[in-house]
C-alpha cells in the first residue's frame, strides 16, 4: 500500500473518531476539545495530500505496510474507549498517546525502508506527525486556559524590598 494513502486514510478515520466523541459528550469543554481535534485532523489530512502531490509519482510502498496497519488504532484498542473518553476530562492524554504512537510508527517504518525515497517520505510524514502533536498540545492548552489562572493576588505585583 502507498504510504501516503495509508497516512491519509488514518487521518480521515481520526477525524471521524473525534467527531463522534464531540457528538457523544455532554460536557461543553470536551465537545470544544474534540471539535478542535477533528478540525486539526482535517488540516493534517490536507497537509498530507499536498505532501503526496509534491512527491514524485513513483509508487511509495512499503512491504511491512499492510492494509491492517493503516487503521486509526483507538478504534480497535478498546471497545469501551469511546464511552470512556466521552466524559473523561483527561481524555486528552489518550489523544497525545495515539499521536506519539503515530510518530513512532512512521519512524520505525522509515528505519525498515530499503530505498531512499521511501525512507525520506516516511520521515517527512513522521515530521508532519510531530508538528501535528504540537498542534494538539496547543489546542489542549487553549481549551484548558480558562482553568489556569493565578488564584491569589498575593503573588501578583511582587516588588523587591
Amino acid at each position: 500500500m502507498n504510504i501516503f494513502d495509508c497516512a491519509i486514510k488514518m487521518e480521515e478515520e481520526a477525524k471521524g473518531y473525534y467527531e463522534k466523541l464531540a457528538a457523544a459528550t455532554s460536557a461543553p469543554e470536551l465537545k470544544n476539545l474534540f471539535t478542535l481535534l477533528a478540525s486539526s485532523e482535517q488540516e493534517h489530512h490536507d497537509a498530507l495530500v499536498k505532501m503526496k502531490a509534491s512527491i514524485a509519482p513513483k509508487k511509495l510502498g512499503h512491504k511491512a505496510l499492510q492494509e491492517t496497519a493503516c487503521v486509526f488504532s483507538p478504534l480497535l484498542a478498546k471497545r469501551d474507549l469511546l464511552a470512556m473518553l466521552r466524559d473523561d476530562p483527561d481524555g486528552y492524554e489518550h489523544v497525545v498517546e495515539e499521536e506519539e504512537k503515530s510518530v513512532k510508527f512512521y519512524e520505525e517504518l522509515a528505519a525498515k525502508a530499503t530505498d531512499k525515497e521511501t525512507r525520506t517520505a516516511l520521515l517527512m510524514i513522521a515530521a508532519e506527525e510531530r508538528k501535528h502533536l504540537s498542534v494538539i498540545e496547543n489546542i489542549y492548552a487553549f481549551v484548558e486556559s480558562p482553568k489556569t489562572y493565578l488564584a491569589s493576588g498575593e503573588f501578583s505585583n511582587l516588588r523587591e524590598l
